[in-house]
């Protein structure tokens, strides 16, 4: 069997509204889920994001998605009607650019939560 990610738990100090906030940006659905107490962004037909609330603090999590370029374009407009700040490197100060050089395009934000959620067209990490 092909091993495959199905699910992650994100906390969240505002559970439904910040998992409401992703979904809308990546255009997919959301709601309560099925089982235990969480409120589920279905990314896809096999990942599940289960936002979770909780009033402790909890570490910035990072989330990347490889998308494709109309993806990206689609939810880059997204970002930017909402007004969040977007940045093209993970360590650097909002810059509002799209980081080109993997031969793709990427950005990195921070909302909902303060996770570092990532965006990309080509994978870094898995070069051919």
């Amino acid at each position: 069997m092909t091993i495959e990610l199905d699910h992650v738990i994100v906390s969240a100090h505002h559970r439904n509204s910040s998992a409401k906030l992703l979904a809308e940006l990546f255009g997919v659905s959301c709601g309560p889920a099925t089982a235990g107490p969480f409120f589920a962004v279905y990314i896809n037909d096999g990942l599940t994001l289960d936002f979770i609330e909780t009033d402790e603090s909890f570490p910035v999590e990072h989330f990347c998605f490889r998308v494709d370029d109309a993806t990206f374009d689609r939810v880059l407009a997204k970002i930017k009607a909402a007004g969040i700040a977007y940045r093209s490197a993970m360590h650097v100060p909002v810059d509002g650019k799209i980081n080109t050089d993997y031969g793709g395009k990427m950005i990195y934000w921070n909302v909902p939560e303060g996770h570092q959620w990532e965006m990309l067209t080509v994978s870094y990490a898995r070069q051919r």
